[in-house]
């Protein structure tokens, strides 16, 4: 039996631990990748500490990685082999944090030839949220956008409203002037109180209560999303603003995407990994692990908020 290097979830102690399982074999429609690096994001570290899709033991975490197409599954194509690629892999599936991992052959983004596999594994899961969010909204060049934290989301985010013309401010406690003109941002206001403007859209990524407290920052017929959490139900009373409410759940498209949402999202996806090879969408480059340090990786991911990625030699 051919083994591999896994961090397993161990759910006596909600943590990960360095083991040897063994090397899973592609089905038909699937893909076997040999993970050359490995992106850590919040859910990760969330889901491991939570387990609230009641994990087994041996379960291996992990949604985002990159790396080399090394087998194809019954009736694949075996031009496949060799490619580089990036992917976003299902919370219900084993994940990223192994040597080898079996991602769906249609779920998959070929990394554009130069982009460093570090880079690659850093972005599907943040920068296809960011997507999915600036996706929700009609172009109305000009209008005014507001965006309620500055994550690795949004950062991206704000810069896919910039291309389509909006006109951008944030509320964030931290960002520097600076760094709000590299990303073209007009406005910073550290709390949201200090928001006197309305605005065609807001995208909120504190969380359903904080995006409910957005809302009247909104003109009629406005747009709220929500990346983190939902609004349960409307703010307003029926048939006054009229406003749009959008939830954002990259994950749940596993299960509920078909075919064609994941085809037109992964040819986005690789569109979008271009334009950060030409630097035409700003990056920060990700704190490097090696895959030996992976449960320190997840400690430093929740405890600067760096963007954290694990390579494995």
């Amino acid at each position: 039996m051919t083994t591999m290097n896994a961090w397993a979830f161990d759910p006596l102690r909600n943590q990960v631990a360095l083991s040897r399982l063994p090397q899973p074999a592609p089905a038909a429609g699937e893909l076997l990748i040999e993970n050359l690096a490995i992106g850590i994001n919040p859910v990760d570290w969330k889901f491991i500490q939570a387990n609230p899709l009641a994990w087994q033991e041996g379960h291996v975490p992990g949604v985002d990685g990159s790396g080399t197409v090394v087998a194809v599954g019954d009736g694949g194509d075996p031009k496949l082999v060799g490619m580089q690629v990036a992917y976003h892999a299902s919370l219900t599936s084993d994940g990223s944090f192994a040597t080898h991992t079996l991602v769906n052959a249609e779920r998959v983004m070929v990394t554009p030839v130069g982009m460093a596999a570090s880079l690659a594994a850093a972005l599907p899961c943040p920068m296809l949220t960011a997507w999915q969010a600036v996706e929700k909204i009609p172009v109305k060049q000009g209008k005014r956008a507001l965006v309620v934290g500055l994550g690795a989301v949004n950062k991206l985010l704000v810069q896919l409203l910039a291309q389509r013309g909006f006109v951008i401010d944030v509320v964030s406690a931290s960002l520097s002037d600076a760094q709000a003109a590299e990303l073209g941002i007009r406005r910073i206001y550290r709390a949201l109180t200090e928001v006197p403007e309305s605005y065609f859209a807001a995208f909120d990524a504190v969380g359903g209560k904080n995006a409910a407290m957005v809302v009247p920052c909104l003109m009629a017929n406005g747009h709220i999303v929500c990346i983190q959490d939902r609004i349960p139900s409307p703010v307003d009373a029926p048939f006054t603003r009229t406003i749009s409410y959008h939830e954002i759940a990259l994950g749940a498209l596993h299960e509920y995407g078909d075919r064609e949402a994941w085809k037109e999202l992964m040819a986005d996806g690789e569109s979008l990994l271009a334009q950060v090879l030409a630097g035409e969408i700003n990056v920060e480059e990700p704190v490097t692990f090696p895959f030996d340090q992976l449960d320190l990786a997840l400690r430093h991911s929740e405890g600067t908020k760096q963007k954290t990625v694990v390579i494995l030699e």
